[in-house]
């Protein structure tokens, strides 16, 4: 069996509580740290000055927590819209610089999803997007991490090795893939090895076969997706259904084993996008991954 040593994170806005409150519950539940959004609310960068943000850092340090990651993921169809590209690539430099801030160089995000044919106009606007993003993130010894499950590892890595820094690396979320595209996740943690520097621990099950597009949204397809979208596909749609820990498709003693394997090392955070007795799940999702330690 495989034996881990490492750290375990919790999404704060799982518990949705107000953010003091989700950190109290982290901690509570046996976190060593926590990711937060940072798109909008108390966490908006446009909403904490430089007092505020150094006296965050230092209440989440007080708590005995540090910062796995901020989620800067700004909805919509991500970068495949070069006409909202100008905004969207300011406002994740400005949530990059709050994580720094705050004491992470991690931020997550979805791109959108990379067309597989590199001839698409929006592959081209969205590579154009992540190159600068990434020469940002890489002047700052920090990374966009984009989370896995709109494409498949394969087109995600390939997209990547187009870019000329790993500014823009990868969010390892295994329960996105086998939920939608179906793609194996032990596969693509070796697939996509060199660039994976955070994870997301969560498990689901896909209930029928479905078109990404319908899941994450596709420029020119519909209007783009939102978080409020995605809790509610998660929860009560008719594609897939996400589940507490060891309850879904996710091999997780063959994931953690992958992640081993490329010498992984950070944190395996976990992520719960249902409305009902959150906690409950996420404090069991804990000891599920104690077990292997």
């Amino acid at each position: 069996m495989v034996k881990l040593d490492n750290k375990i994170g919790v999404i704060v806005d799982s518990f949705r509580l107000p953010i003091r409150e989700g950190l109290l519950k982290a901690k509570e539940v046996g976190a060593q740290g926590v990711q937060m959004y940072a798109v909008s609310g108390e966490l908006d960068p446009d909403n904490l000055n430089a007092e505020q943000r150094a006296e965050l850092k230092a209440y989440i340090l007080g708590l005995g927590l540090e910062i796995s990651a901020l989620c800067g993921d700004l909805g919509g169809h991500g970068f495949q819209d070069k006409a909202e590209n100008a905004w969207k690539i300011k406002k994740s430099k400005e949530i990059l610089q709050l994580a720094k801030d705050l004491g992470t160089s991690i931020v997550t995000t979805h791109i959108g999803i990379i067309p597989e044919d590199e001839n698409d106009p929006i592959y081209q606007t969205m590579l154009e997007a992540c190159e600068e993003l990434g020469q940002y993130a890489t002047s700052l010894d920090a990374y966009f991490a984009i989370e896995t499950g709109p494409e498949t590892s394969k087109t995600l890595k390939e997209f990547l090795d187009k870019l000329s820094t790993n500014g823009v690396s990868v969010n390892f979320d295994p329960a996105n893939m086998v939920m939608v595209t179906k793609d194996d996740p032990v596969a693509g943690v070796k697939l996509l090895k060199k660039y994976i520097v955070h994870t997301h621990v969560k498990d689901g099950i896909q209930l029928q076969s479905t078109n990404p597009k319908d899941v994450y949204g596709y420029l020119g397809y519909d209007s783009g997706t939102s978080h409020d979208k995605i809790e509610e596909m998660v929860e009560n749609g008719e594609f897939f259904r996400e589940l507490p820990l060891g309850h879904g498709d996710v091999n997780f003693e063959l994931y953690f084993s992958a992640l081993q394997e490329i010498g992984y090392n950070g944190y395996l955070t976990i992520e719960r996008e249902v409305r009902s007795n959150p906690e409950k799940d996420i404090k069991e999702a804990v000891q599920f991954i104690e077990k292997f330690k």
